[in-house]
């Protein structure tokens, strides 16, 4: 199983689009992660049993999942505060310990996304993702067909071949 996990709290986000889309690529079964704005604020002297219905799906779904696969749009050059949220909630569980991701950053336009991109890396390497790909990309590259799949083009060659990095 794939999980998606959108750095954008909006199901009709450009970010969840994209990754409805990649997941109908993939072939694999997918679960969204979305959410993440309904988990509490991260507080560490709260990192305890019994823990939040929600923070235990999210570590479930995730321990769970092969491999995950992150996008997310840029809020003032950096990661939405939902998903810096929901990684603060992994720092001592280990659900994202060795696990291959994909990250990409879905903005309208260059160069934006690229400072959040590496602040979700950063996060990443201090829980021990395996990224095996990230890359930017630009809503005004990216084209959709009519049924919500990436058309054809350089950018889909590109997601075929990250997924193909995958287990």
């Amino acid at each position: 199983m794939l999980l998606l996990i959108s750095g954008s709290p909006s199901a009709e986000s450009a970010n969840s689009r994209f990754l409805r889309a990649i997941g109908q690529m993939s072939g694999r079964t997918i679960c969204a992660a979305d959410y993440l704005a309904d988990l509490p604020v991260f507080q560490p002297g709260r990192d305890k049993a019994p823990w939040p219905p929600t923070v235990l799906r999210w570590r479930k779904e995730l321990a769970a999942a092969e491999a995950v696969i992150f996008s997310t749009p840029a809020y003032l050059h950096n990661l939405p505060g939902v998903l810096k949220n929901a990684l603060d909630w992994l720092a001592s569980s280990g659900e994202l310990d060795q696990k291959p991701a994909l990250v990409f950053t879905f903005t309208p336009s260059s160069p934006r996304g690229e400072r959040a991109r590496q602040s979700l890396l950063w996060s990443l390497e201090a829980l021990n993702t395996r990224v095996v790909a990230e890359a930017a990309l630009y809503q005004n590259d990216v084209s959709f067909t009519e049924n919500g799949d990436i058309a054809a083009g350089d950018s889909r060659e590109m997601l075929v071949e990250a997924l193909g990095l995958l287990p």
